[in-house]
């Protein structure tokens, strides 16, 4: 199966929040509304510009993702549909992957008493068994599309090509954190909708890899220094201890011979 993903036009969405219902009930959550993302809220959407432009805010399924690299017990995975999940019953609770996440997605269940990380999950039942994501579906304005992440990569650029001057001349999550399967556009700069501009174009688990790969290398350096520091520390009191024993043997010796 190819890698599936959304491509969500911000200039096609009125703010109707047909998307978060149909995800809560696809979900089994509160269908109330909400301002932000939270344990029972896997994609809010919100308004700038005196709501006249609107976003939805969601997990981005990275291609390569932080919370997996992150997660000390393997409980987040890619899969092949192109979704990260999240299996709760491998979670230590340590919420690495909170603080790992570019994009500050993940979400914590503070007022359970077994409390699990929660997002969204990109209906991956119902796009396994060859279906769309719940959202995409209700969507009446098209501003959520669903389908393989190369034909939407193709369709976002043929979109900013038809009408240059509608559209922002980037796609958000091509290469952000080394690619996303949920990719936005906009007719607004994307720093006015709430999305971060500083993630790194390459996979950050890439990145952190390229430092820790190093570590040993400064590990042996820094033993190396420190085994040279405790070598002439202890030379030292040898040193220190022999010319001790040598001058109490001359004082012995000289105190003989009278």
């Amino acid at each position: 199966m190819k890698a599936k993903g959304l491509l969500i036009d911000t200039t096609k969405c009125i703010g109707c929040k047909e998307c978060e219902r149909a995800c809560a009930r696809a979900n089994n959550l509160p269908e109330e509304e909400a301002t932000d993302l939270s344990a029972t809220h896997y994609t809010v959407v919100k308004g700038f510009k005196d709501d006249t432009v609107f976003i939805r805010r969601m997990c981005m399924h990275c291609n390569q993702p932080t919370c997996v690299s992150a997660c000390l017990v393997g409980a987040f995975t890619k899969t092949e549909t192109g979704a990260v999940l999240y299996d709760e019953s491998k979670c230590i609770g340590c919420r690495y992957c909170m603080q790992a996440c570019p994009f500050e997605v993940p979400r914590y269940e503070w007022g359970s008493l077994t409390p699990r990380i929660q997002k969204c999950r990109m209906c991956y039942e119902r796009v396994a068994a060859g279906g769309q994501t719940a959202c995409a579906e209700a969507c009446p304005t098209g501003a959520t599309m669903f389908g393989d992440r190369d034909d939407l990569i193709r369709e976002a650029r043929a979109r900013i090509d038809a009408s240059p001057g509608d559209y922002v001349d980037h796609v958000y999550g091509l290469k952000e954190a080394g690619g996303t399967s949920v990719i936005f556009l906009s007719s607004v700069p994307f720093e006015t909708l709430g999305l971060p501009m500083n993630v790194p174009q390459e996979p950050i688990p890439d990145l952190s890899w390229r430092v820790l790969s190093q570590i040993p290398k400064y590990t042996v350096a820094a033993g190396v220094v420190l085994f040279g520091i405790h070598w002439i520390t202890a030379r030292r009191t040898e040193v220190a201890r022999f010319e001790a024993e040598e001058r109490q043997m001359k004082i012995a010796s000289s105190t003989s011979e009278r």
